[in-house]
Order: structure tokens, then sequence, then C-alpha cells
């Protein structure tokens, strides 16, 4: 694996202040990219090949290259609100090198010619928030922020803004919504952000490891981070493991490695006497893979040829202690709680299959179930205006595909259960009322 970029260090005591930081080489970067055309930065963005990591794996380069050219008001908005489950592998960044983060989007706004950037920070990120707070406080005094940073003419300000805990402001436009003040809705697009975002004007949406990411591009050059990863899926990414392994955490890995490398090599891999289920690779929105694909090179094409997808990069483990059907409940179950109700599909295709399942765990399904409900997933996928609905119905449309044989003998096990339990204890007869009709 190559040399760790973004957790070099990261357990440093101190790094989360600016005199620790800048000891170790921080804001250099920064003063580097002032020092260059912005064309010459977009070019390094470009020439990197960096893929945004917050789950969508569009280039961040072509993204800034969108941006329209001109004397309006350009808004950079890095997306950290982390609510996938699975997913924490930015908090970590926040918490323990927040500058990190800092001089990336300040570099990335001098290339977008974003003047005015904001942070969404999901609101249970309490901690976090503060110590990104006291890091813009010093990144200001020490005149990183503001007017004509460092002497040159670019000028930018920051604001951390704090959500609400809602799982759909993860979504850019529900989340520039949430920013203006309103309920945190998906808007219907075209527009797209990047030139009808934030208060109608030009807006780049990054998440924290995309932004926090630059400056190793610019101090590395884009040709020689290219070389890091595969040709298509270029650098280093984090990983944040959970589930049944022995050692869950976050782990940064080079892409291409092999996914059994992490699961079993970095994160131990399950407890001793079982073996993996299934898994997911990127989030529980990721449609699930088997113990089959444990080879699998880990990187964003590989995953997308296997059926599933990277998405944040988190890593869920499930062992063969677990029922297929408690993971799909559960994640129904979330995905139900956190949809915004806008779009018909998701809202009531989401509702429909907590219902479904709900009715295999009360021993009232049929195998029919198993096919009305794929067929929900079908009819929710590219259908709403997000990807909230689809998020839900990819992975448990992968799970009735895969697993259908332990779905139907766990249906035909809680039927004789819920049939037995009936037997031993019959509904009482109710008498009839006197005077009654017989």
């Amino acid at each position: 694996m190559a040399d760790k970029l973004l957790f070099r260090d990261i357990d440093e005591p101190g790094l989360n202040t600016m005199d620790v930081y800048r000891r170790r080489g921080g804001y250099e970067q920064l003063k580097r990219a002032l020092g260059m055309p912005r064309e010459a930065v977009l070019n390094n963005l470009l020439a990197s090949g960096l893929r945004g990591r917050g789950g969508a794996g569009f280039a961040m380069g072509k993204k800034v290259s969108f941006l329209p050219k001109g004397a309006m008001d350009i808004y950079l908005c890095c997306n950290a609100d982390e609510s996938e489950p699975g997913t924490f592998k930015d908090r970590e960044i926040m918490q323990k090198n927040p500058h990190l983060l800092i001089e990336g989007i300040i570099i990335a706004s001098y290339a977008a010619g974003a003047n005015k950037a904001f942070i969404y920070i999901r609101g249970e990120y309490v901690l976090q928030a503060d110590i990104l707070d006291a890091a813009l406080a010093e990144a200001e005094a020490a005149g990183f922020l503001g007017e004509h940073i460092l002497g040159s003419e670019h000028s930018l300000s920051l604001v951390v803004h704090r959500g609400a805990g809602a799982y759909i402001c993860g979504e850019e436009t529900a989340l520039l919504d949430s920013l203006e003040g309103k309920r945190g809705n998906p808007r219907l697009k075209p527009p797209f952000p990047a030139n009808q975002g934030l208060y109608q004007g030009p807006t780049l949406i990054n998440n924290v490891e995309t932004l926090s990411t630059v400056p190793f591009i610019i101090k590395m050059g884009g040709e020689e981070y290219a070389k890091l990863g595969t040709e298509t899926s270029t650098g280093t990414k984090l990983v944040s493991v959970s589930g049944h392994v022995r050692r869950p955490g976050n782990y940064e890995i080079e892409l291409g490695v092999s996914s059994r490398e992490i699961i079993y090599g970095l994160a131990g891999g399950p407890p001793e006497g079982r073996d993996v289920k299934l898994w997911f690779p990127g989030g529980s929105s990721s449609p699930v893979l088997t113990k089959d694909d444990l080879d699998l090179a880990y990187d964003f094409d590989t995953m997308a040829k296997a059926g599933s997808m990277l998405g944040s990069g988190a890593i869920i483990v499930v062992d063969d202690s677990t029922s297929v059907v408690d993971v799909a409940y559960k994640t129904a179950y979330f995905y139900r709680h956190e949809s915004c109700g806008k779009c018909t599909p998701c809202r009531e295709g989401t509702n429909w299959t907590v219902k479904m399942l709900e009715r295999m765990k009360a021993g009232e399904a049929t195998p029919m179930d198993l096919d009305i409900m794929a067929s929900v997933c079908t009819n929710i996928i590219g259908h709403c205006l997000c990807v909230l609905g689809d998020a839900m119905a990819m992975p448990i449309g992968s799970m009735v595909e895969k697993f259908r044989d332990e779905f139907e003998a766990y249906i035909e096990a809680r039927r004789v259960e819920a049939d037995l339990a009936t037997a031993a204890f019959p509904e009482p007869e109710l008498p009839l009322i006197q005077g009654a009709v017989a």
C-alpha cells in the first residue's frame, strides 16, 4: 500500500491546532497555490483524476471546470453531513486535523473563483463543529481567510453551518435548501448546482475527504498523484470498516487493493468461527456483495462492474450469525424514517417494503411477498428527485436476489411458528350477546 496522506500522523497530539499543523508544513500548499494562476491549480485537479469521495464518485476537477466565469458571487459548499450508516471517516478528519480541510477549501475556492464558502456539518457532530469553529478563528487570525489572503487577490469568507440531524440533507440540493433556511428537500435537476445552486448562484459542492485531499495534489502535482491507485480510480481512499470485524475503524488504503486485504488484513475479519455472509462496499445504500466477492479490487469501476458501488467507502460486514431478513428490515426501516416524503415512489415504496418485511417477521408472508417487494424496489429506482429511494431499493433488491433461498426458508419457518402458536393458544370464542340473533 502507498504511504498515508490524509492519515499521516493523524493521532499526533495537538494536530487540530494551528501551531502543530503549521509545524508539519500546514498552509504551505496554500501559499504555493496562490502563487500559481487559477488555471494551473485547476489543471492539477483535472490531472489528478480525483473522484468525489462522498458517494457519487464524480471527478472533482470537472465539477470545478463546469462553474461559469464572471463577476458574480460563486459559492463553495463542503458537505460534512456524514449521515450514511457505517461512515465515520470525515468525522475523524474534522476532529483531528481540521486545518487540513480548511486549507483544502481555500485552495479549491481559489481554483473555482469562489468567494464565499460554507461547511455544512451534521447536527450530531457537536464536538467536531466546535473544533472547526476554533480552527476557523485561528485561520482568520493568521490571515488565511478574509480579504486578500496572503496579499493575493483572492478573498474568502468561510462559515460553519450546523444541520439539524436529517439524512436527506446529505443530498446536495437538499443541503442547499437547508443552508438557505428552508426545509431540506431535494430540488429538481436541472438546473444543476454548478449553474444555479446556493442563493441561485454557481456552487461547487464537495465532500470533506475530497477537499482535504486537495493540498496533497498541489504538493505532489496532479500527474504524480494520479500514479496512486488505478487508472480510473486514482489516489488513496479512507474506508470506514464496521460490523462483524475484529478491528473496526478508519483505514487509509490505495484504491485498487483487494477487498479481502481490507476486511481480513486491516480489520481482522469476522470473529473466530464465523464467516462473512454479506458486506456493503459503500455504506448501507450500496447493493450487497457476498464472500465470493472478497477478492475483487476495491475501486470505483470494479465495484460498479460487480453490481454495487464504492460509495462513501464505508464497508459494513455481516457474518453468518445474522439473518439477512433482519439486515434488510433494519436497512429499510432507516430509509423509511429518513425519507422526506416529497416523492411518491420513495415515500410509499419505503413504507411498503418495511410492512412486507414486518409480515415476514410476524409469520404472515408467503414467497409471493418477495416478488412484490422486488417489484416495489424496481419501481423506486430512478423515479425520485434524489437517490434516497434508490438507497433503500438497491441493497434490499440485492439481498432478495442473492439470498432468496434464505428469505423463503425464513418465511416458512415463521409461518410454522405462527401456526403452532395459534394452535397452542387459540383465540377464545366470544359469547353471544343475550337477545342477539345466532
